[in-house]
């Protein structure tokens, strides 16, 4: 009780701001993370489709496709 006689005016408020605090952060950063997370989905789908039509065009070219393993037996030839 001694410690609450000298501790300043709205004193007793602080740790429930600090909390309520946190918890915005808390909120804040968690939307975010989902909103980041949606947006390198979204990415991942769009350089998916983006592969899939260079092949699609180097097939319409008349193009081989070659992958690493490829390469490297040419290589080794």
């Amino acid at each position: 009780m001694a410690a609450e006689a000298t501790d300043p005016p709205g004193a007793g408020d602080l740790p429930q701001l600090a909390e309520n605090l946190l918890c915005r952060l808390q909120d804040n950063f968690q939307a975010l993370t989902e909103k980041l997370t949606l947006r390198m989905e979204e990415m991942g789908e769009r350089i998916n489709d983006l592969e899939k039509r260079v092949a699609d065009l180097m097939t319409e070219a008349g193009i081989e496709e070659n992958t690493d393993e490829d390469l490297r037996v040419k290589k080794l030839n």
